[in-house]
């Protein structure tokens, strides 16, 4: 199927591994030009590497989005690269865990580094580009949001509750920009085999005293019990997904939620 994206410009966040990476390398098979962007420079240049994309479709740039200042700054340096033509499409895949363990266990700083980066960083991202992704008169923004912005846990609630922030700004976008040809949208993975699960299986196994491949098991059976398939996804598998709907076959998908989780979330 030809996705109709030869020739388009994509900025993708989070993408030096993981979903953000697995993303880029489908848009640039399907003809896109890709600005890959993430927080360490020498990652992202292993990263953009190992992509071996035809010359001139790929482009690095190293940004933290931690603060306006540095939103701003890779919207300039966006803009440079695009030398006057449309950012065609954002994928804001960056994110983290953030703080974990129980509500009262969790202070301030914990709070404010969650939201800081999985809230008000694709707040700031999708600010500083918007003005190219209007330009065009067609885009498409996708951002990474997760089961746990609809089936929370007790153990995790300030990501929990970044990521029902994102559902909630995205469907705002969706109402505001779609007559421009601009469609927002979101995509909810659940436990995918990146370097943010290896990290807390890691930290599981080591409590539990376990396996790694016993802590992925366990928490499996006592913690996604709704995860039909009963393994991990596979981060190309979600990119499958994102770049569907970025590109011309979801012509007509606005304001919505995609779930790629095996079916975790347990409702509806």
């Amino acid at each position: 199927m030809d996705l109709g994206l030869t020739g388009r410009t994509a900025l993708v966040t989070g993408g030096d591994s993981g979903i953000g990476w697995h993303t880029a390398r489908l848009l640039l098979e399907e003809g896109a030009s890709v600005i890959l962007s993430d927080l360490d420079e020498q990652s992202l240049a292993e990263a953009a590497a190992k992509l071996d994309a035809p010359e001139g479709r790929l482009t690095t740039v190293t940004a933290d989005l931690s603060t306006d200042a540095a939103a701003e700054s890779l919207s300039r340096r966006v803009e440079e690269i695009l030398e006057g033509r449309p950012l065609d499409v954002l994928v804001h895949a960056a994110g983290i865990t953030g703080a974990q363990g129980a509500f009262h266990e969790i202070d301030d700083e914990g709070w404010v580094t969650t939201l800081t980066t999985d809230l008000l960083a694709p707040v700031r991202v999708t600010r500083a580009v918007l003005p190219a992704l209007r330009r065009g008169g067609w885009g498409r923004a996708v951002f990474l949001a997760s089961e746990d912005a609809v089936q929370p846990y007790g153990d995790e609630i300030p990501y929990c509750a970044a990521k029902a922030g994102v559902l909630a700004f995205a469907k705002g976008l969706s109402q505001t920009y779609a007559r421009e040809g601009l469609l927002v949208n979101c995509v909810s993975p659940a436990f995918i085999h990146t370097p943010m699960t290896d990290a807390m299986m890691e930290k599981r196994s080591e409590e539990e005293d376990m396996a790694f491949d016993e802590a992925v098991e366990t928490f499996l059976s006592d913690e996604r019990p709704h995860m039909e398939l009963g393994r991990r996804g596979e981060p190309e598998e979600v990119a499958n997904v994102i770049v569907f709907l970025c590109s011309e076959a979801a012509s007509f998908v606005n304001g919505s939620n995609y779930r790629v989780d095996a079916g975790s979330v347990a409702t509806i």
